[in-house]
């Protein structure tokens, strides 16, 4: 099981952008990376050709898992993921306040 899923809201702890929070709006799983909307900008020069304009436009490139924690929805605060059985399911849990971390 990945420790982070499409919605969750993170924080970036290294580079450019640390300290800037988002939500991830899509993970690639086989690099171990999270794509979020307005953190890691970078310029795209793309010539015009067709019905799509040229110009420089600003695209978000994929953060690493490293680079990034979890915030949890419960208590607010940066954490880890841990993992434990509920019955049969395995879940996300907050190793600060210890409450699930999903909820259905």
């Amino acid at each position: 099981m990945i420790k982070f899923k499409t919605g969750d809201t993170v924080k970036i702890t290294a580079g450019k952008d640390k300290g800037r929070d988002g939500k991830i709006e899509k993970i690639l799983t086989t690099e171990e990376k999270a794509v979020i909307p307005g953190v890691n900008l970078y310029k795209k020069h793309v010539k015009g050709f067709g019905e799509v304009k040229g110009g420089i436009y600003d695209i978000p490139r994929a953060l690493g898992f490293g680079k990034i924690a979890l915030i949890c929805p419960k208590c607010k605060k940066m954490t880890r993921v841990g993992f434990k059985f509920a019955g049969e399911e395995k879940v996300r849990i907050c190793k600060k306040c210890g409450k699930e971390i999903d909820t259905k």
